[in-house]
């Protein structure tokens, strides 16, 4: 007799993927970042994107391999050709036995202007197909002073929720207590290499503790990095108020509106006691083909969310760089003095 409690093996599976854990970790090789970095240096300041390859394993992500994308154009033809390019890629990796699973992508950076709402479109077409996607954020000027500035970032579910529904107005981000910092969630990353890959490391590195990135931590000159930073946060405050703006005149319309509609409905009240008082049928209080009834459509706040993510993300990096430039012009001071 057959096991009613027995389960066939998608059933399992489904099971399985239905209580997935949530990510944690993005474990990415070493090899891996240094493809992501090469890619972007070399184009730099252009912007250009790769596709991640690699495993999803319980509450990590594994990024094993990396390939870049073509220079994309504003062509069809052209944006053809580069969807073929990622299939053919594929292709060959799957018939070398190399990992070709899709789990994100990469893109380089300028001074940390990537929170657009073509990010979040490229998330949302990923997560069609694959559940739990990163995107790495590369930023070759900020590397430039001696930092790593490599971050993992993925969507929060709240507000894939709320995209999907295309509903940014006031009263439903109150309603799913949804705020500007909870449209990305950065993943913590962690750089893994072989065993074989750390002992040749290990070999490659010289006698003497200073490197090459030590000095580079100990430049003074940070006046270009910190003017450009300060340039886009300008830039960022303008369109905060510019967007500022169109709700300002979204309220004052409103509340034209409804004094409007409030003049109209105590006309038609006196108007019903007339007729009331003559005998006649009162008049309805509401006139749906009456303009002024019609509701106004209330701007999205999504742009106003991104921008002002986007100057705390200026505001941090100001607030570290200037950190650290203290800490190196007392140092300095110090080295003088004895």
């Amino acid at each position: 007799m057959a096991n009613p409690a027995g389960r066939s093996f998608l059933q399992v599976a489904a099971t399985e993927e239905a209580v997935a854990p949530p990510l944690r970790v993005v474990q990415i090789e070493g090899l891996v970042i240094l493809k992501i970095i090469k890619h972007c240096q070399e184009f730099s300041p252009a912007l250009v994107t790769g596709q991640l390859l690699g495993l999803d394993v319980g509450s990590v992500l594994e990024v094993t391999n990396c390939f870049p994308f073509p220079v994309r154009e504003e062509d069809e033809e052209i944006e053809a050709e580069g969807a073929n390019y990622q299939l053919e890629m594929m292709r060959c990796l799957r018939e070398v036995n190399v990992d070709n699973n899709t789990v994100g992508w990469y893109q380089s950076t300028l001074f940390g202007s990537f929170q657009t709402v073509e990010l979040i479109e490229t998330f949302m077409n990923y997560q069609e197909n694959i559940k739990r996607c990163v995107c790495i954020i590369y930023d070759p000027s900020r590397s430039n002073q001696g930092v790593l500035a490599l971050k993992a970032l993925k969507l929060s579910d709240s507000f894939m929720e709320l995209y999907k529904s295309n509903n940014f107005t006031g009263e439903k981000l109150r309603e799913k207590n949804l705020s500007w910092v909870d449209i990305f969630e950065e993943i913590p990353i962690k750089v893994s290499n072989s065993a074989l890959i750390s002992a040749f490391m290990t070999e490659l590195e010289p006698d003497t503790p200073v490197t090459q990135c030590d000095y580079e931590r100990l430049q003074l000159s940070t006046n270009p990095y910190l003017e450009r930073n300060v340039e886009f946060l300008i830039e960022c405050m303008d369109d905060l108020s510019m967007e500022q703006q169109k709700f300002q005149f979204y309220y004052r319309n409103l509340s034209r509106q409804q004094a409007q509609q409030q003049a109209w409905l105590q006309k038609r009240r006196s108007d019903n006691n007339a007729r009331k008082a003559a005998g006649e049928e009162p008049l309805p209080e509401e006139d749906p083909s009456n303009p002024i009834f019609k509701p106004l459509p209330e701007p999205s706040r999504l742009d106003s969310f991104l921008i002002t993510n986007q100057i705390a993300n200026y505001c941090n990096q100001i607030n570290g760089v200037a950190g650290q430039s203290f800490s190196r012009l007392y140092l300095m001071k110090a080295l003088h003095e004895n």
